[in-house]
């Protein structure tokens, strides 16, 4: 088969789409998955860069989402059958023809979501939902999203909306922060200007999704409310931070800092039926609209990651496979 394959930690150019050994046969609770298409996430890039290695075991080609059909199952599966479309929420691989996944981390697409666009919804939904769990964000309260035109930040601006909270954002241009107000945020910031004046202006946040870790570790717990929940999914602005902890207890606050891909196997399974029962019929109903999409043949793997990673990009990136 064919995959993306990495000469050495570094830039996008160490990527190329090569022919590589085809997979092993899906081991007894695990599912082989003929791959349509793989999302892009940040995170591909840290793994790319040597910052981000996959756990023990893992497949060390590049990838945390893909979409596509079963090739085959594990002698322990009953409920999936060869043939049926599915999405599947990875430790690594998704950049290739094939991907071997535990049967619990692969679950059918949303109801009326094309195979391609759901390659990139797993991901992100599995993402914000539990992380808003952890957060414990509930209705009528103020939710501030960082990034909100990215991957991540296009979902979790719609998720609060249908949870029924309040949703802040940050965004980095006009064109961005018109594209978080049409997904439903309610105050849309740049972060270029003092957006820790502007969320103080509104009233602090209950819950923080953030994605820029410590650069933003002191002014997230500025505006944090009473009670308030910072959730830290990523660290693009740094990982040592300092906390002033008495403010911190002052306000009776929690940091929560969580990884999806490091999770065992079967709290990952439970998250993606959570995904499965919670999040998808929102998807179907147009509750949660896909968000912005590039599609990029799979082979432009290299361009693809200099886009997302110039910061230009709207929404998600997502690779087909032919």
């Amino acid at each position: 088969m064919y995959a993306v394959t990495q000469t050495a930690a570094g830039g996008p150019d160490t990527l190329t789409w090569d022919q590589v050994p085809d997979p092993t046969p899906p081991g007894p609770d695990e599912v082989l998955v003929k791959v349509a298409a793989a999302g892009v996430n940040r995170a591909d890039l840290l793994q790319r860069q040597g910052h981000y290695p996959p756990p023990a075991g893992a497949s060390t080609t590049i990838g945390l989402e893909c979409s596509g059909t079963i090739a085959a199952v594990g002698d322990k599966v009953t409920d999936q059958q060869i043939g049926e479309p599915c999405v599947a929420l990875l430790s690594g691989g998704g950049y290739a023809e094939y991907a071997v996944v535990p049967a619990g981390q692969v679950i059918p697409p949303p109801e009326g979501v094309d195979l391609v666009s759901a390659g990139g919804l797993l991901e992100v939904a599995a993402t914000v939902l539990s992380m808003t769990e952890l957060a414990q964000l509930a209705a009528g309260e103020t939710f501030l999203v960082h990034g909100g035109a990215g991957g991540i930040g296009s979902f979790a601006i719609q998720y609060g909306v249908a949870l029924g909270a309040r949703v802040i954002t940050t965004a980095g241009s006009a064109e961005k922060l018109a594209y978080c107000r049409e997904l439903g945020a309610a105050t849309a910031i740049d972060y270029h200007t003092d957006w820790v004046e502007a969320v103080k202006a509104e009233g602090g946040a209950d819950v923080i999704l953030d994605v820029v870790g410590a650069k933003y570790l002191r002014s997230n717990l500025e505006v944090l409310r009473a009670d308030g929940r910072l959730a830290i999914i990523g660290f693009q602005g740094g990982t040592k931070g300092e906390i002033d902890l008495g403010a911190l207890l002052a306000k009776r606050g929690s940091v929560i800092a969580a990884s999806l891909r490091s999770r065992p196997v079967e709290q990952k399974a439970a998250i993606c039926e959570a995904v499965r029962e919670t999040v998808w019929p929102l998807v179907s109903a147009g509750r949660i609209t896909i968000p912005a999409e590039t599609r990029m043949p799979i082979t432009e793997v290299v361009e693809a990651h200099r886009r997302l990673e110039s910061g230009d990009n709207t929404g998600k990136i997502i690779l087909t496979v032919d």
